[in-house]
């Protein structure tokens, strides 16, 4: 039986592919060929599962084509880990909210939606007053936090720019860095989509780079910032609401 070691070094390996295929120095992710390969298919189906949206990160933000065997992958690693209906796993109903979308967008299958229900409860991301316990919840969403989605959670950034910034600033002075990347990543998703920031996203970037990076999951985080920043600000499309 797979351990859960075995899960979080096959999540790496899976980050690292889709981290070149970002950056350029490694092919285009095929996920049918990632879990073919593996010698623990499912270990390979943990990490779709885990990285989820992020998996596909190099279809929505490089233009690499999507194979129907691919989504067949994803469909299956739903199957394999089923969602928990426990109250707290409400960031994970929203993070397979996200797969389930961007997979229907895809492929033009909106039965794919169907793979995860709509979260139930987004009251809880409405307000900022306790901004340290709201950031850390949005850093838990960050894979939300890429092309072609649009929803409650995305409100939710837009309306809390500066909670945001606070939370990247505490998490770098508390040397929390993994918090700290997926609040900037959040930035640069506000950047695209032309929110006016608090702080630069640009910078954050390149400081969490230089000091909190090294890791697959932080790099790709990462990456995908950089892709946002690169785009002209202002310039993103809200998706339809899934």
């Amino acid at each position: 039986m797979s351990s859960q070691s075995e899960f979080v070094a096959a999540t790496d390996v899976l980050a690292s592919s889709v981290l070149g295929a970002l950056d350029g120095t490694g092919d285009a992710v095929q996920l049918a060929r990632y879990v073919d390969d593996a010698s623990d298919t499912l270990a390979a189906l943990a990490a779709v599962r885990v990285l989820g949206a992020d998996a596909l990160s190099s279809h929505l933000l490089a233009g690499d084509p999507f194979e129907a065997q691919d989504a067949a992958v994803v469909t299956k690693a739903f199957e394999a880990f089923p969602a928990s209906d426990a109250l707290e796993e409400h960031a994970v109903d929203r993070r397979d909210w996200a797969t389930a979308g961007l997979l229907a967008r895809l492929t033009g299958d909106d039965t794919l939606r169907a793979l995860a229900a709509p979260p139930a409860d987004e009251a809880e991301l409405a307000g900022t007053t306790h901004w340290q316990t709201w950031s850390v919840r949005m850093a838990q969403l960050a894979p939300l936090a890429t092309l072609g989605l649009d929803g409650p959670v995305h409100d939710a950034a837009r309306g809390g720019a500066l909670p945001l910034s606070r939370g990247v600033s505490r998490s770098i002075l508390r040397r929390d860095f993994p918090t700290a990347v997926r609040l900037v990543r959040w930035l640069a998703w506000l950047h695209h989509d032309g929110t006016e920031l608090p702080l630069d996203p640009a910078l954050a970037a390149e400081h969490l780079w230089l000091v909190g990076g090294a890791g697959p999951r932080a790099a790709l985080d990462l990456a995908i910032a950089g892709h946002l920043l690169r785009r002209r600000p202002g310039t993103g499309t809200k998706a339809a609401r899934t």
